[in-house]
């Protein structure tokens, strides 16, 4: 499973998790070596067709009370190690982001805002500097009565997404989805402040805060309650914002912008709203999501992105040095397939003479035959064993034969051999001791 997923990242740094499979696993030289090395097209379609999240036989029992309970326990577990393996910086954004689906799921959202525009739609808390993932979670719209049955209010969602960072100090940048005026006083006996968007529509804002017919261009507005600072901005004319903040509580200018004249709010606002857009770029940049039409795998791939970004920021956190985050990803690819591919290079497998080869000069790993030469000698004289000649068979001809290649045991008629005495075998095979290529012969 390791090779699975580091495959999968492999496909990404390709830029080819969209690709057809074959393509991938060509054999002819355009498609990827490492693919061929790690494991079979039928393998990695086979675990691609059955892998699952839960158990199968409590699964409609589970989906009485949890509509994503197919990946419940799995996608909670992820959550629970991107907590425990990174503290946030003393800024965090919250927003959604929409994971591309169009097969049948009950939960399904539509946002023509995204890209996707179809697809299942996760909530994100994320560092707003580093683009760190700290908490997430699925929205599986209205849940029925029981554990799971949980506020789809924004304020619910609010308190729900903060609860890892309660008492910390903490500022939450979100959009005006997600704000609402009595969220400041709420988050700030969590300690917690937040910046956000406002809604026009909301009943809070004074009248004069709306009208726009005397107001100039980058003209702005203050409104202080021991909440909060409201502000409303005029960026053109006709035109206002509206934000809230229980960080802020002047009507300070930011003299950085020049002739725009931002509040600091907007400031602020700007420079960390950002963080979980920017996770969802780079997800798309090198996604490891496949087509599918089970939408467990929808997230699943979701948790792959994300665990991908993740790893290079606790990694550079620990001062190693990064390159750029494709060759980062090159790596824990790598890591991930190293094992598998070194188990295939020593087991006893049915691999084409070739492949074994290249998989000891990318493994590093001496050469290990089916069975020694005298072992093989001893088995052939004893049981006189004989059989098609492999090559034979390929040009669909029959020829039976008792020799086999001492070196990967594949059985041989004197035509497809090459006669070599004792003492010039031994000579090569000293030569593979010491590092050299054996001829396949």
């Amino acid at each position: 499973m390791k090779a699975f997923m580091g495959l999968l990242y492999l496909a990404g740094v390709y830029r080819g998790s969209r690709l057809n499979l074959e393509d991938l696993w060509d054999p002819s030289g355009d498609g990827v070596e490492t693919f061929r090395l790690t494991m079979s097209l039928k393998r990695f379609q086979f675990l691609m067709r059955c892998i699952r999240f839960d158990n199968k036989e409590t699964r409609n029992e589970r989906k009485e009370l949890d509509r994503i309970a197919p990946i419940r326990e799995c996608f909670e577990t992820f959550v629970a190690n991107c907590q425990k393996s990174y503290s946030l910086g003393e800024n965090v954004t919250l927003d959604e982001k929409l994971e591309a689906f169009q097969g049948r799921c009950g939960f399904r959202q539509y946002i023509p805002s995204k890209p996707a525009k179809y697809g299942i739609k996760i909530f994100a808390l994320v560092d707003s500097k580093m683009y760190y993932t700290f908490n997430m979670e699925v929205y599986a719209g209205k849940q029925p009565d029981g554990p799971y049955a949980v506020s789809n209010h924004c304020t619910g969602v609010v308190h729900r997404m903060v609860s890892p960072i309660v008492n910390s100090g903490r500022n939450v940048t979100s959009d005006n989805w997600f704000s609402d005026v009595p969220l400041l006083s709420d988050l700030a006996d969590k300690k917690l402040s937040l910046v956000a968007t406002l809604k026009k529509k909301k009943w809070q804002i004074p009248d004069v805060f709306k009208h726009m017919a005397n107001r100039s261009e980058k003209s702005s507005i203050f409104g202080f309650r021991k909440e909060g600072t409201l502000v409303s901005y005029a960026p053109r004319k006709n035109k206002n914002v509206f934000l809230i903040s229980s960080l802020y509580f002047d009507d300070a200018i930011d003299d950085s912008t020049g002739p725009s004249k931002k509040p600091d709010i907007v400031t602020f606002y700007n420079e960390t709203k950002g963080g979980v857009d920017t996770v969802d770029k780079l997800c798309a940049t090198y996604n490891v999501a496949r087509n599918a039409r089970r939408w467990p795998l929808v997230i699943f791939f979701a948790m792959l992105n994300v665990a991908g970004i993740n790893a290079q920021v606790i990694y550079s956190g620990n001062g190693y040095v990064v390159a750029n985050r494709r060759t980062f990803l090159r790596q824990l690819a790598k890591g991930l397939v190293s094992e598998e591919m070194t188990r295939r290079s020593a087991e006893k497998q049915n691999l084409h003479i070739t492949l074994r080869h290249r998989l000891t000069e990318v493994t590093k790993q001496p050469l290990k035959c089916r069975e020694s030469n005298s072992k093989s000698q001893e088995m052939n004289d004893q049981n006189n064993k004989r059989k098609l000649c492999e090559p034979c068979r390929e040009d669909k001809q029959r020829k039976n034969t008792k020799y086999c290649c001492a070196t990967c045991g594949k059985y041989l008629c004197l035509s497809h051999v090459t006669i070599i005495c004792k003492d010039c075998y031994e000579c090569k095979t000293s030569s593979a001791d010491d590092g050299l290529e054996v001829d396949s012969e």
